[in-house]
């Protein structure tokens, strides 16, 4: 049995289908069929029902797939370790956080990097618990809480925007509550994004209709400077928008990393600096 053949599962698992998993790991999908049933054969079971038009796990599949992602990940941070104390120094840092907070907050400390600092790369995150990032990322910044065998350090409270265009007649204010967005034509996003859970949450299921949900805070701050309504979001301004504080909804970043890891000290003081620029650039408490 080679590892290889285990990532090969876990992605078809995780995308449900041989071509998503193929698109994925830049194969063909007859091959990628050919090392699935190989991997059955070594492992002597099957792994997959082929018997209707969708592939779905086998219920020894599912059963499976945890040891195996356990495995992968557990290969992974051999291979981390390795290079850590070969070199004396971890190499590579991948960062996992929501897209928003990839473009607006971690792209940015990215390039405030010393040529000496670990290379640093991105994983979207968007709606995954801190475990399932850890799985593929040595750091996770979110909004979930954790616990052990992780740990989490406070990042910052960031404020969630009511975004509206120049000639709206709160354009001049700085902020504003809930219940002025009551009756309010709204642009929100997706359940997935931290400002739609933040606003989730504040309202407590009372329903705000109607509204318009945008792909993203980008498209929602276009439809809003195209006068289609107020965008909720926390991206950073564009399209010459003002952004109102909303005073009830706050996003609490932190991040997260795995104590077990051979490079755990050194995640610890990067979260640190991450952590700092992060309040420096928006002017956020730490908590």
């Amino acid at each position: 049995m080679e590892l290889r053949h285990l990532r090969y599962f876990v992605a078809t698992a995780e995308a449900g289908t041989v071509s998503g998993a193929a698109a994925r790991l830049h194969l063909t999908q007859p091959g990628l069929s050919r090392q699935l049933r190989q991997l059955e054969r070594d492992l002597g079971v099957p792994l997959f029902d082929r018997s209707t038009t969708r592939l779905e796990l086998s219920t020894t599949g599912r059963a499976l797939l945890p040891q195996a992602r356990d495995l992968l990940q557990r290969a992974d941070a051999l291979k981390v370790a390795a290079s850590f104390h070969a070199n004396g120094r971890l190499e590579r840092l991948t960062i996992g956080a929501p897209a928003v907070t990839l473009t607006d907050v971690i792209a940015p400390f990215i390039a405030t990097l010393a040529p000496d600092d670990p290379t640093t790369d991105v994983l979207g995150a968007d709606g995954l618990s801190p475990a399932e990032t850890l799985r593929r990322a040595d750091l996770a910044v979110t909004t979930f809480r954790a616990s052990a065998p992780f740990q989490e350090m406070p990042l910052a409270v960031l404020p969630v925007w009511a975004y509206v265009p120049g000639d709206h007649p709160w354009a001049d204010r700085v902020r504003v509550r809930l219940a002025d967005l009551s009756g309010e034509p709204l642009i929100l996003l997706p359940a997935t994004f931290t400002a739609r859970q933040a606003w989730d949450a504040a309202v407590a299921g009372n329903s705000h209709e109607p509204f318009i949900e945008a792909a993203n805070g980008t498209v929602a701050q276009a439809l809003a400077a195209a006068g289609r309504g107020i965008a909720i979001a926390s991206d950073d301004p564009r399209f010459d928008l003002r952004p109102l504080a909303v005073e009830e909804l706050s996003i609490r970043l932190r991040a997260v990393w795995d104590s077990r890891h051979a490079a755990a000290a050194t995640l610890e003081r990067f979260a640190g600096r991450l952590g700092a620029f992060i309040r420096d650039r928006y002017d956020a408490p730490a908590s």
